[in-house]
């Protein structure tokens, strides 16, 4: 059986530091989780979660100003209503898939347009010295 890639478009490696928030319809709690994106794309991003929500869940999602500020005091750049489409549960590194249910283009100009370049604006290099 092939499996199809329903990918919109590319997805870059950025680490974007993001706040989720849902409601566990298990336990009736409300989650919030604090993490970081691992790669953009222009209809979504899958984020590293501490905690992770079921698949097909709906979850708000932040992202946060990258400064070194206190973490309440961070800005919210883009805010936006995401379902889950696939959770990874390796212990290391906890993963959610999570798809844009609106704000797509704000999405698209603010965080899909800085992930584009985040490897770059964030590269450091080391020269040696001879």
């Amino acid at each position: 059986m092939a499996i199809t890639e329903k990918r919109l478009g590319e997805r870059y490696v950025a680490y974007f530091p993001v706040r989720a928030e849902w409601d566990d319809e298990e336990s009736g709690e409300h989650v919030v989780a604090e993490g970081a994106t691992e790669n953009v794309g222009p209809a979504g991003t899958l984020v590293h979660l501490h905690r992770l929500p079921r698949v097909g869940s709906r979850v708000r999602l932040a992202v946060l100003e990258e400064e070194e500020e206190a973490e309440q005091a961070r800005k919210v750049r883009v805010a936006a209503v995401t379902e889950v489409l696939r959770v990874e549960r390796n212990p290391v590194q906890p993963l959610a898939a999570l798809q844009l249910v609106n704000a797509d283009e704000e999405w698209r100009g603010v965080v899909y347009e800085s992930a584009k370049t985040w490897e770059r604006d964030h590269a450091h290099f080391e020269l040696d010295e001879d």
